[in-house]
């Protein structure tokens, strides 16, 4: 597969998507480092938590969104390698790969919690949509060159 230009560029797609995986990882982080966006949106919707209960919620959203990054980073690369391996299930596993994580970009870009704002500041959610759109155009590519 990866003999075709569609192949080749499908792979460069599924490394900017990885790339951009591990930024959305990585965004929390820095945010908890720096402006505490998290943080302020927990506060925001809880006013009466305590700081330490702030930091507890924000320490669960830092754990689920290292998981799903871990997740994410294991998918891409066993993507990458099945494309490169030409084997003939990758355009179905990748598209089932790519509603899955639209699915969870948007669950978490969407969701409302108790306080009826969303669970993550837009922020957080935007950034974690990224990796779908570098997952879109790899999708694409591969059942473009199925077509050619």
């Amino acid at each position: 597969m990866t003999k075709t230009r569609h192949g080749r560029s499908a792979i460069g797609a599924m490394y900017a998507g990885l790339g951009l995986t591990v930024v959305a990882m990585i965004v929390p982080y820095v945010d908890r480092a720096t402006g505490n966006v998290l943080a302020g949106h927990i506060r925001a919707g809880y006013p009466a938590y305590t700081p330490q209960r702030v930091d507890a919620a924000m320490m669960t959203y830092l754990v689920y969104l290292s998981v799903l990054g871990a997740l994410g980073i294991v998918c891409w690369f066993w993507t990458i390698r099945a494309v490169r391996t030409s084997k003939r299930w990758t355009r179905g596993v990748a598209t089932l790969l790519l509603a899955l994580g639209v699915s969870i970009a948007l669950f978490n870009l969407l969701v409302r919690d108790t306080s009826g704002d969303t669970g993550l500041p837009p922020l957080l959610g935007w950034v974690g949509m990224l990796p779908c759109l570098a997952g879109l155009l790899a999708v694409t590519l591969l059942w473009k060159r199925s077509q050619a």
